[in-house]
């Protein structure tokens, strides 16, 4: 079913809370839903968005705001787990319509657990349901707002773990060619938080994702080596409480969305050749924390960054920086209009360009 709303509020469907509307609101349910839809004749330009988690949205949105609600999970046939179906949209009815429109058998390793999982699924629901199973892969993860979706659109990644790792195939709609595609994750070309299918990707306007597969691993596989992980576990290291665990450690640091606006981390950490490190470093009065790449090339952390230009737990107006974790900006009194937050982005790059001669790039999506 397809629900459509005129002059839609997004205040709600946007993380950082900016008071902003869209002209025309589409919500559906089923993948026979998007067979319904004529894209040519839709309000340009026509956007999809996941739980509008980590995007900024700049202004009133003229066209039209598309958003799903297919949330389906399934273990596949020969997992050997069983089938377990939740959410309205238990698989899309209308898939074998399009070539390679479902999973054409459950292929698995030794260890390995395929799962195919809707689109519109909160992506923290999922890490919820693969750690009751014992399923590892996407533990680190816990806690991260959105929908699966958009997970794999944007490779979201945390605690050393990225999305893209676990994908397998990602399923779509081609609105031009009005058919279903299949997705290997070597089709994706999975980076840090990019793929083929993000904003300015090749394939972001024309494709919207349906659901994911991913592959999990049914044996123990802890990933630790993030900063102080493994010390926070103190020896227990069950699924369950690495989950609970990372949880925790975010909201230590993070702002709760549903009481300050935010959209996570707003920056990405900028990766350097490594005479640009070496001259931050002899230069710094305390240590730069690095990340040294195979390919020669350091990944510093853009909250260093930030905090050493002075702007943890400033306030620009009615936007602010996070007084826990600097590479995040916040809607501090709720009130904020998109270009306050666009002037303390600004602002911050000058500062770190100025004083570092890197430039900053938002991880966070401007439309």
């Amino acid at each position: 079913m397809i629900k459509k709303e005129y002059n839609k509020d997004l205040s709600r469907l946007n993380t950082f809370g900016m008071k902003v509307s869209a002209r025309l609101y589409l919500e559906y349910d089923s993948v026979a839903d998007l067979f319904d839809m004529d894209f040519e004749q839709l309000l340009s330009p026509v956007k999809h968005i996941g739980g509008g988690s980590n995007l900024l949205f700049t202004k009133d949105f003229s066209g039209t705001i598309l958003h799903s609600k297919i949330d389906f999970i399934e273990v596949l046939e020969g997992s050997g787990k069983g089938t377990v179906s939740q959410g309205s949209g238990t698989m899309p009815d209308g898939a074998s319509q399009g070539s390679g429109a479902m999973p054409d058998g459950a292929s698995q390793g030794s260890g390995t657990v395929r799962v195919s999982v809707g689109a519109g699924l909160k992506f923290d629901s999922l890490c919820e349901w693969t750690a009751s199973k014992g399923l590892w892969g996407i533990e680190n993860l816990s806690g991260i707002p959105g929908e699966v979706g958009a997970a794999a659109a944007g490779n979201i990644g945390a605690y050393g773990q990225e999305f893209g790792q676990v994908v397998r195939e990602v399923y779509a709609y081609d609105t031009r060619e009005e058919d279903f595609v299949k997705f290997t994750r070597e089709d994706c070309k999975y980076d840090y938080r990019y793929s083929v299918f993000k904003e300015g990707g090749v394939l972001s306007s024309r494709y919207i994702i349906t659901h994911v597969v991913i592959e999990l691993s049914s044996e123990p596989r802890p990933c630790l080596e993030y900063g102080h992980l493994a010390q926070a576990l103190d020896g227990d290291l069950s699924i369950g409480h690495i989950r609970e665990t990372i949880i925790a450690t975010r909201d230590s640091k993070l702002p709760c969305p549903e009481k300050t606006g935010s959209a996570g981390s707003f920056f990405k950490n900028p990766v350097v050749d490594r005479a640009v490190y070496e001259k931050i470093a002899a230069s710094s009065a305390v240590p730069v924390p690095h990340y040294d790449k195979q390919d020669g090339t350091v990944k510093i952390p853009a909250a260093w960054l930030i905090e050493q230009c002075g702007w943890k737990g400033r306030r620009s107006g009615n936007a602010a920086v996070w007084e826990k974790q600097p590479l995040v900006l916040v809607n501090a009194t709720g009130l904020a209009l998109p270009e306050e937050i666009l002037s303390l982005e600004a602002k911050i790059k000058v500062s770190v360009r100025e004083k570092f001669g890197i430039e900053l790039s938002p991880e966070v999506e401007h439309i």
